[in-house]
């Protein structure tokens, strides 16, 4: 974040003897000069609501600039804003997660960090277009804002033209064009002991590879379960299909921040709304009842999600414990398929 505000900023400073008020940002309804503001403007708010704690809805206010500030002073503002921004992020804590309203209601600090540096390339962008400045951020930047904003994106090998494609401002050779869109933070599922935390792509990458995909795992974590369901994820995303709330949830014990197994889908619902549970428990933690603590949570949000009408989960016959966890967590006999036991779930 800080590097693409350095960034950003060292471009801007070589017009801002230029009139920037009137002057259309790219695509945008709005100006050059407005369009800095709403930057600076939202690095503040990201801090705010990290800092607060915001739990459900934005703290309200907002910043105004004095009466006659001019366009370097403007990014004065936005190197402030930033500043205070990287310094929130640095002293929040991994689990808190604060208010905001796409898609799933909450970011943690890695997810208000990616937005702010969506913010200032693709708004860096909009005011570059409109005064005629190159720029073209660091490969790297756009990568992760692409990887942890837009994980439903299949990645290209030019990350910068395929971000401004995902954001509805440029085109992309093979790719039909993109009107409305919507960056995605990964959702949380809460249970009683436990919270689930969406795997975002770098962090199944990291867990398929033999990590620990950022998290604090028990002593025999993760099992091989959650390492193949890493797996999945990553060829999803390779292959343009992943979608966060259909992916793989890690499930963490609230008590000691540890992780204990993992638990998700194995793909987004069919077209009968129909979608396929599976989960893993490291064995230290087998036997606490969390696996079907967690499938009750989980179960009970993908069933609240339009379009979704039924829920699965194939067991091998002689699997007895997994057979018990569905069963407690109310799932009923269904069609088996491949020698596998079949249990489902309605609403």
């Amino acid at each position: 974040m800080e590097r693409a505000v350095a960034d950003a900023v060292a471009v801007l400073r070589t017009a801002v003897d230029r009139e920037w008020d009137g002057v259309p940002a790219g695509r945008l309804e709005w100006d050059c000069r407005q369009t800095a503001e709403h930057v600076a403007g939202d690095l503040l708010a990201y801090a705010g609501q990290l800092a607060g704690r915001a739990g459900s809805a934005y703290v309200p206010f907002e910043i105004t600039l004095d009466e006659g500030t001019g366009n370097a002073d403007v990014l004065d503002v936005i190197v402030t804003t930033g500043a205070l921004l990287a310094a929130t992020v640095r002293t929040t804590p991994a689990d808190v997660r604060a208010f905001h309203p796409y898609p799933f209601r909450g970011a943690d600090r890695e997810g208000f960090t990616a937005m702010a540096v969506a913010e200032m390339l693709l708004h860096t962008h909009d005011i570059t277009a409109g005064l005629g400045l190159s720029y073209e951020p660091p490969a790297e930047l756009a990568a992760g804002v692409l990887e942890r904003l837009f994980p439903h994106v299949r990645p290209a090998d030019a990350p910068w033209p395929t971000l401004l494609w995902a954001s509805g401002r440029g085109e992309l050779p093979g790719r039909a064009p993109v009107s409305g869109w919507r960056w995605v933070n990964p959702p949380e599922v809460a249970a009683d002991r436990l919270v689930l935390r969406s795997v975002v792509p770098a962090a199944a990458r990291d867990l398929a590879a033999g990590g620990d995909g950022g998290f604090r795992w028990v002593e025999d974590g993760p099992w091989r379960g959650t390492r193949e369901a890493a797996g999945m994820t990553v060829k999803a995303y390779e292959s343009g299909v992943h979608r966060a709330e259909w992916g793989l949830f890690v499930l963490v014990r609230r008590e000691d921040g540890r992780a204990v197994g993992g638990m998700g889908f194995h793909g987004a619902p069919d077209e009968d709304g129909c979608a396929e549970v599976g989960y893993d428990l490291a064995p230290s933690a087998r036997g606490r009842g969390y696996a079907t603590e967690a499938l009750r949570a989980l179960s009970a949000w993908a069933l609240a999600r339009d379009g979704v009408r039924r829920l699965i989960a194939l067991i091998e016959p002689d699997n007895g414990p997994s057979q018990r966890v569905v069963t407690r967590a109310g799932y009923l006999p269904a069609q088996d398929a491949d020698g596998l036991l079949g249990f489902e779930l309605l609403p």
